[in-house]
C-alpha cells in the first residue's frame, strides 16, 4: 500500500492527518462472543460464525493498520480499506461540500463517517474516521484560506 507521505510533492506539507478509528472492531468481536457462547447449542454452525468474525477481524486489523487520511492546503488524501484499497487524491479547488456524520456510539468513542461531495466525481464516503468532526473543521478552514473572497462577499450583505 502507497504511504501517503510518498504522494506527497516538494512544496506540500501535512496540515492535519487522522485514521480509522479502532471501533470497526466491535462487529467481529461481537460475531465472536455471538459464536463463542452458541458452540454447545448450535454446534458446527456456531464454529464457522466464530470463524468468520476471527477473518473479519483480521481485515478489519488490517484495513486499520493501513488506513491513513491526510490534509494537505492542497488537497485530501485518503487511504483505506481492505480488501479492496479505496485510495483519493480530492484537490480542494474540486471540492464543492464535505461533511460528517456520528450515530450516537460514535459520538461517545469520536468515530463516525465524512461525506466528500465533489465536482463531477459523485461524493467520497469513508466510514470508521477518527475524530471525524476535526477532519471536517480543517477541510472547510482550507477550503476557506484557498478562496476567502466568497466568505467575505457573504458577509458584506
Amino acid at each position: 500500500m502507497d504511504s501517503i507521505d510518498s504522494k506527497l510533492t516538494t512544496d506540500e506539507r501535512i496540515v492535519y492527518r487522522t485514521q480509522c478509528h479502532w471501533a470497526m472492531f466491535l462487529g467481529p468481536a461481537l460475531v465472536i462472543i455471538i459464536g463463542g457462547l452458541a458452540i454447545n447449542a448450535q454446534g458446527v454452525s456456531a464454529i464457522v460464525l466464530t470463524t468468520f468474525g476471527f477473518v473479519w477481524g483480521i481485515f478489519s486489523y488490517i484495513s486499520l493498520r493501513g488506513s491513513d487520511i491526510a490534509l494537505t492546503r492542497k488537497r485530501v488524501l485518503i487511504n483505506a480499506g481492505f480488501p479492496v484499497l479505496r485510495s483519493y487524491e480530492i484537490p480542494l479547488n474540486e471540492i464543492i461540500a464535505v461533511d460528517y456524520y456520528q450515530p450516537t456510539l460514535g459520538s461517545m468513542l469520536n468515530f463516525g463517517k465524512i461525506i466528500i461531495v465533489r465536482n463531477k466525481q459523485g461524493k467520497c464516503i469513508i466510514r470508521f474516521v477518527s475524530a471525524p468532526a476535526e477532519l471536517v473543521t480543517q477541510v472547510r478552514q482550507q477550503l476557506i484560506s484557498l478562496n476567502p473572497s466568497s466568505t467575505e462577499s457573504k458577509t458584506d450583505t
